[in-house]
């Protein structure tokens, strides 16, 4: 068995013992024991009451959090004359069409959101394969194909979070910053479980919310109570 080092048997303890903690007193906890030399992630895990494999149970969708995520966000849009101007003029990092699927197929992937115009999906639809298990293909649902390019650039840019449940019905995202202000993290926090809760699927059948959990990207995570995460 490989020997822990020092910092992260010291997290170890400090979290041993602590479940079902109120959100304020997670973010406490991660906030206390984030020691890396780096601005570590805090990263949300939601356990949910759902078979994704089933149309009618999955759950995706999109939040706006109130205070960002900290995160340089790069954005790729497929879009061809004005609509690639407006795109460039709101910031996207990479603009193109065909180019950019021929860039992709080649397996050179430097953005974290794709947005699309409607006119592109033909092409973008090739991009299926590639996109889809990375969670980057452009969706009507959560505003990635659109017209409003330039707003959706913005929104992604500005702490916008896509959400998804994987195939053991486990929604996982990052809200921000160990570096953040407590208050802003509890914030951001909240609002990404109310976002998921919203979006309960017609065919979840008992508990949705079945488990929440927070921890930084290097550190152990811990269990948040549901009641103090949704607020009831």
């Amino acid at each position: 068995m490989a020997k822990l080092g020092k910092r992260t048997r010291a997290a170890r303890e400090a979290f041993a013992g602590k479940d079902d903690l109120t959100v304020e007193e997670a973010v406490a906890l991660i906030k206390a024991n984030s020691k890396t030399k780096f601005d570590e992630t805090v990263e949300i895990a939601m356990n949910l009451g759902v078979d994704p494999r089933h149309a009618d149970q999955m759950v995706r969708g999109v939040v706006g959090l109130p205070n960002g995520t900290g995160k340089d966000v790069r954005v790729a849009v497929f879009a061809r004359g004005p609509k690639a101007e407006e795109a460039q003029a709101a910031g996207a990092d990479i603009v193109g069409a065909e180019d950019l699927m021929e860039t992709i197929q080649g397996g050179k992937i430097e953005f974290d959101r794709c947005i699309a115009t409607p006119d592109m999906m033909p092409i973008v639809g090739r991009l299926g394969k590639v996109l889809g298990p990375r969670n980057l293909m452009p969706n009507p649902k959560v505003g990635t194909v659109t017209m409003d390019v330039a707003d959706a650039v913005k929104a992604a840019k500005g702490g916008e979070v896509q959400f998804k449940a994987e195939k053991a019905g486990v929604v996982h995202a990052g809200v921000g910053k160990a570096s953040f202000d407590e208050a802003k993290l509890v914030e951001n926090v909240k609002a990404f479980v109310d976002a998921v809760a919203k979006a309960k699927p017609s065919g979840a059948k008992g508990a949705y919310i079945k488990k929440v959990s927070l921890s930084s990207s290097m550190g152990p995570g811990v269990t948040v109570s549901i009641e103090s995460a949704t607020g009831n």
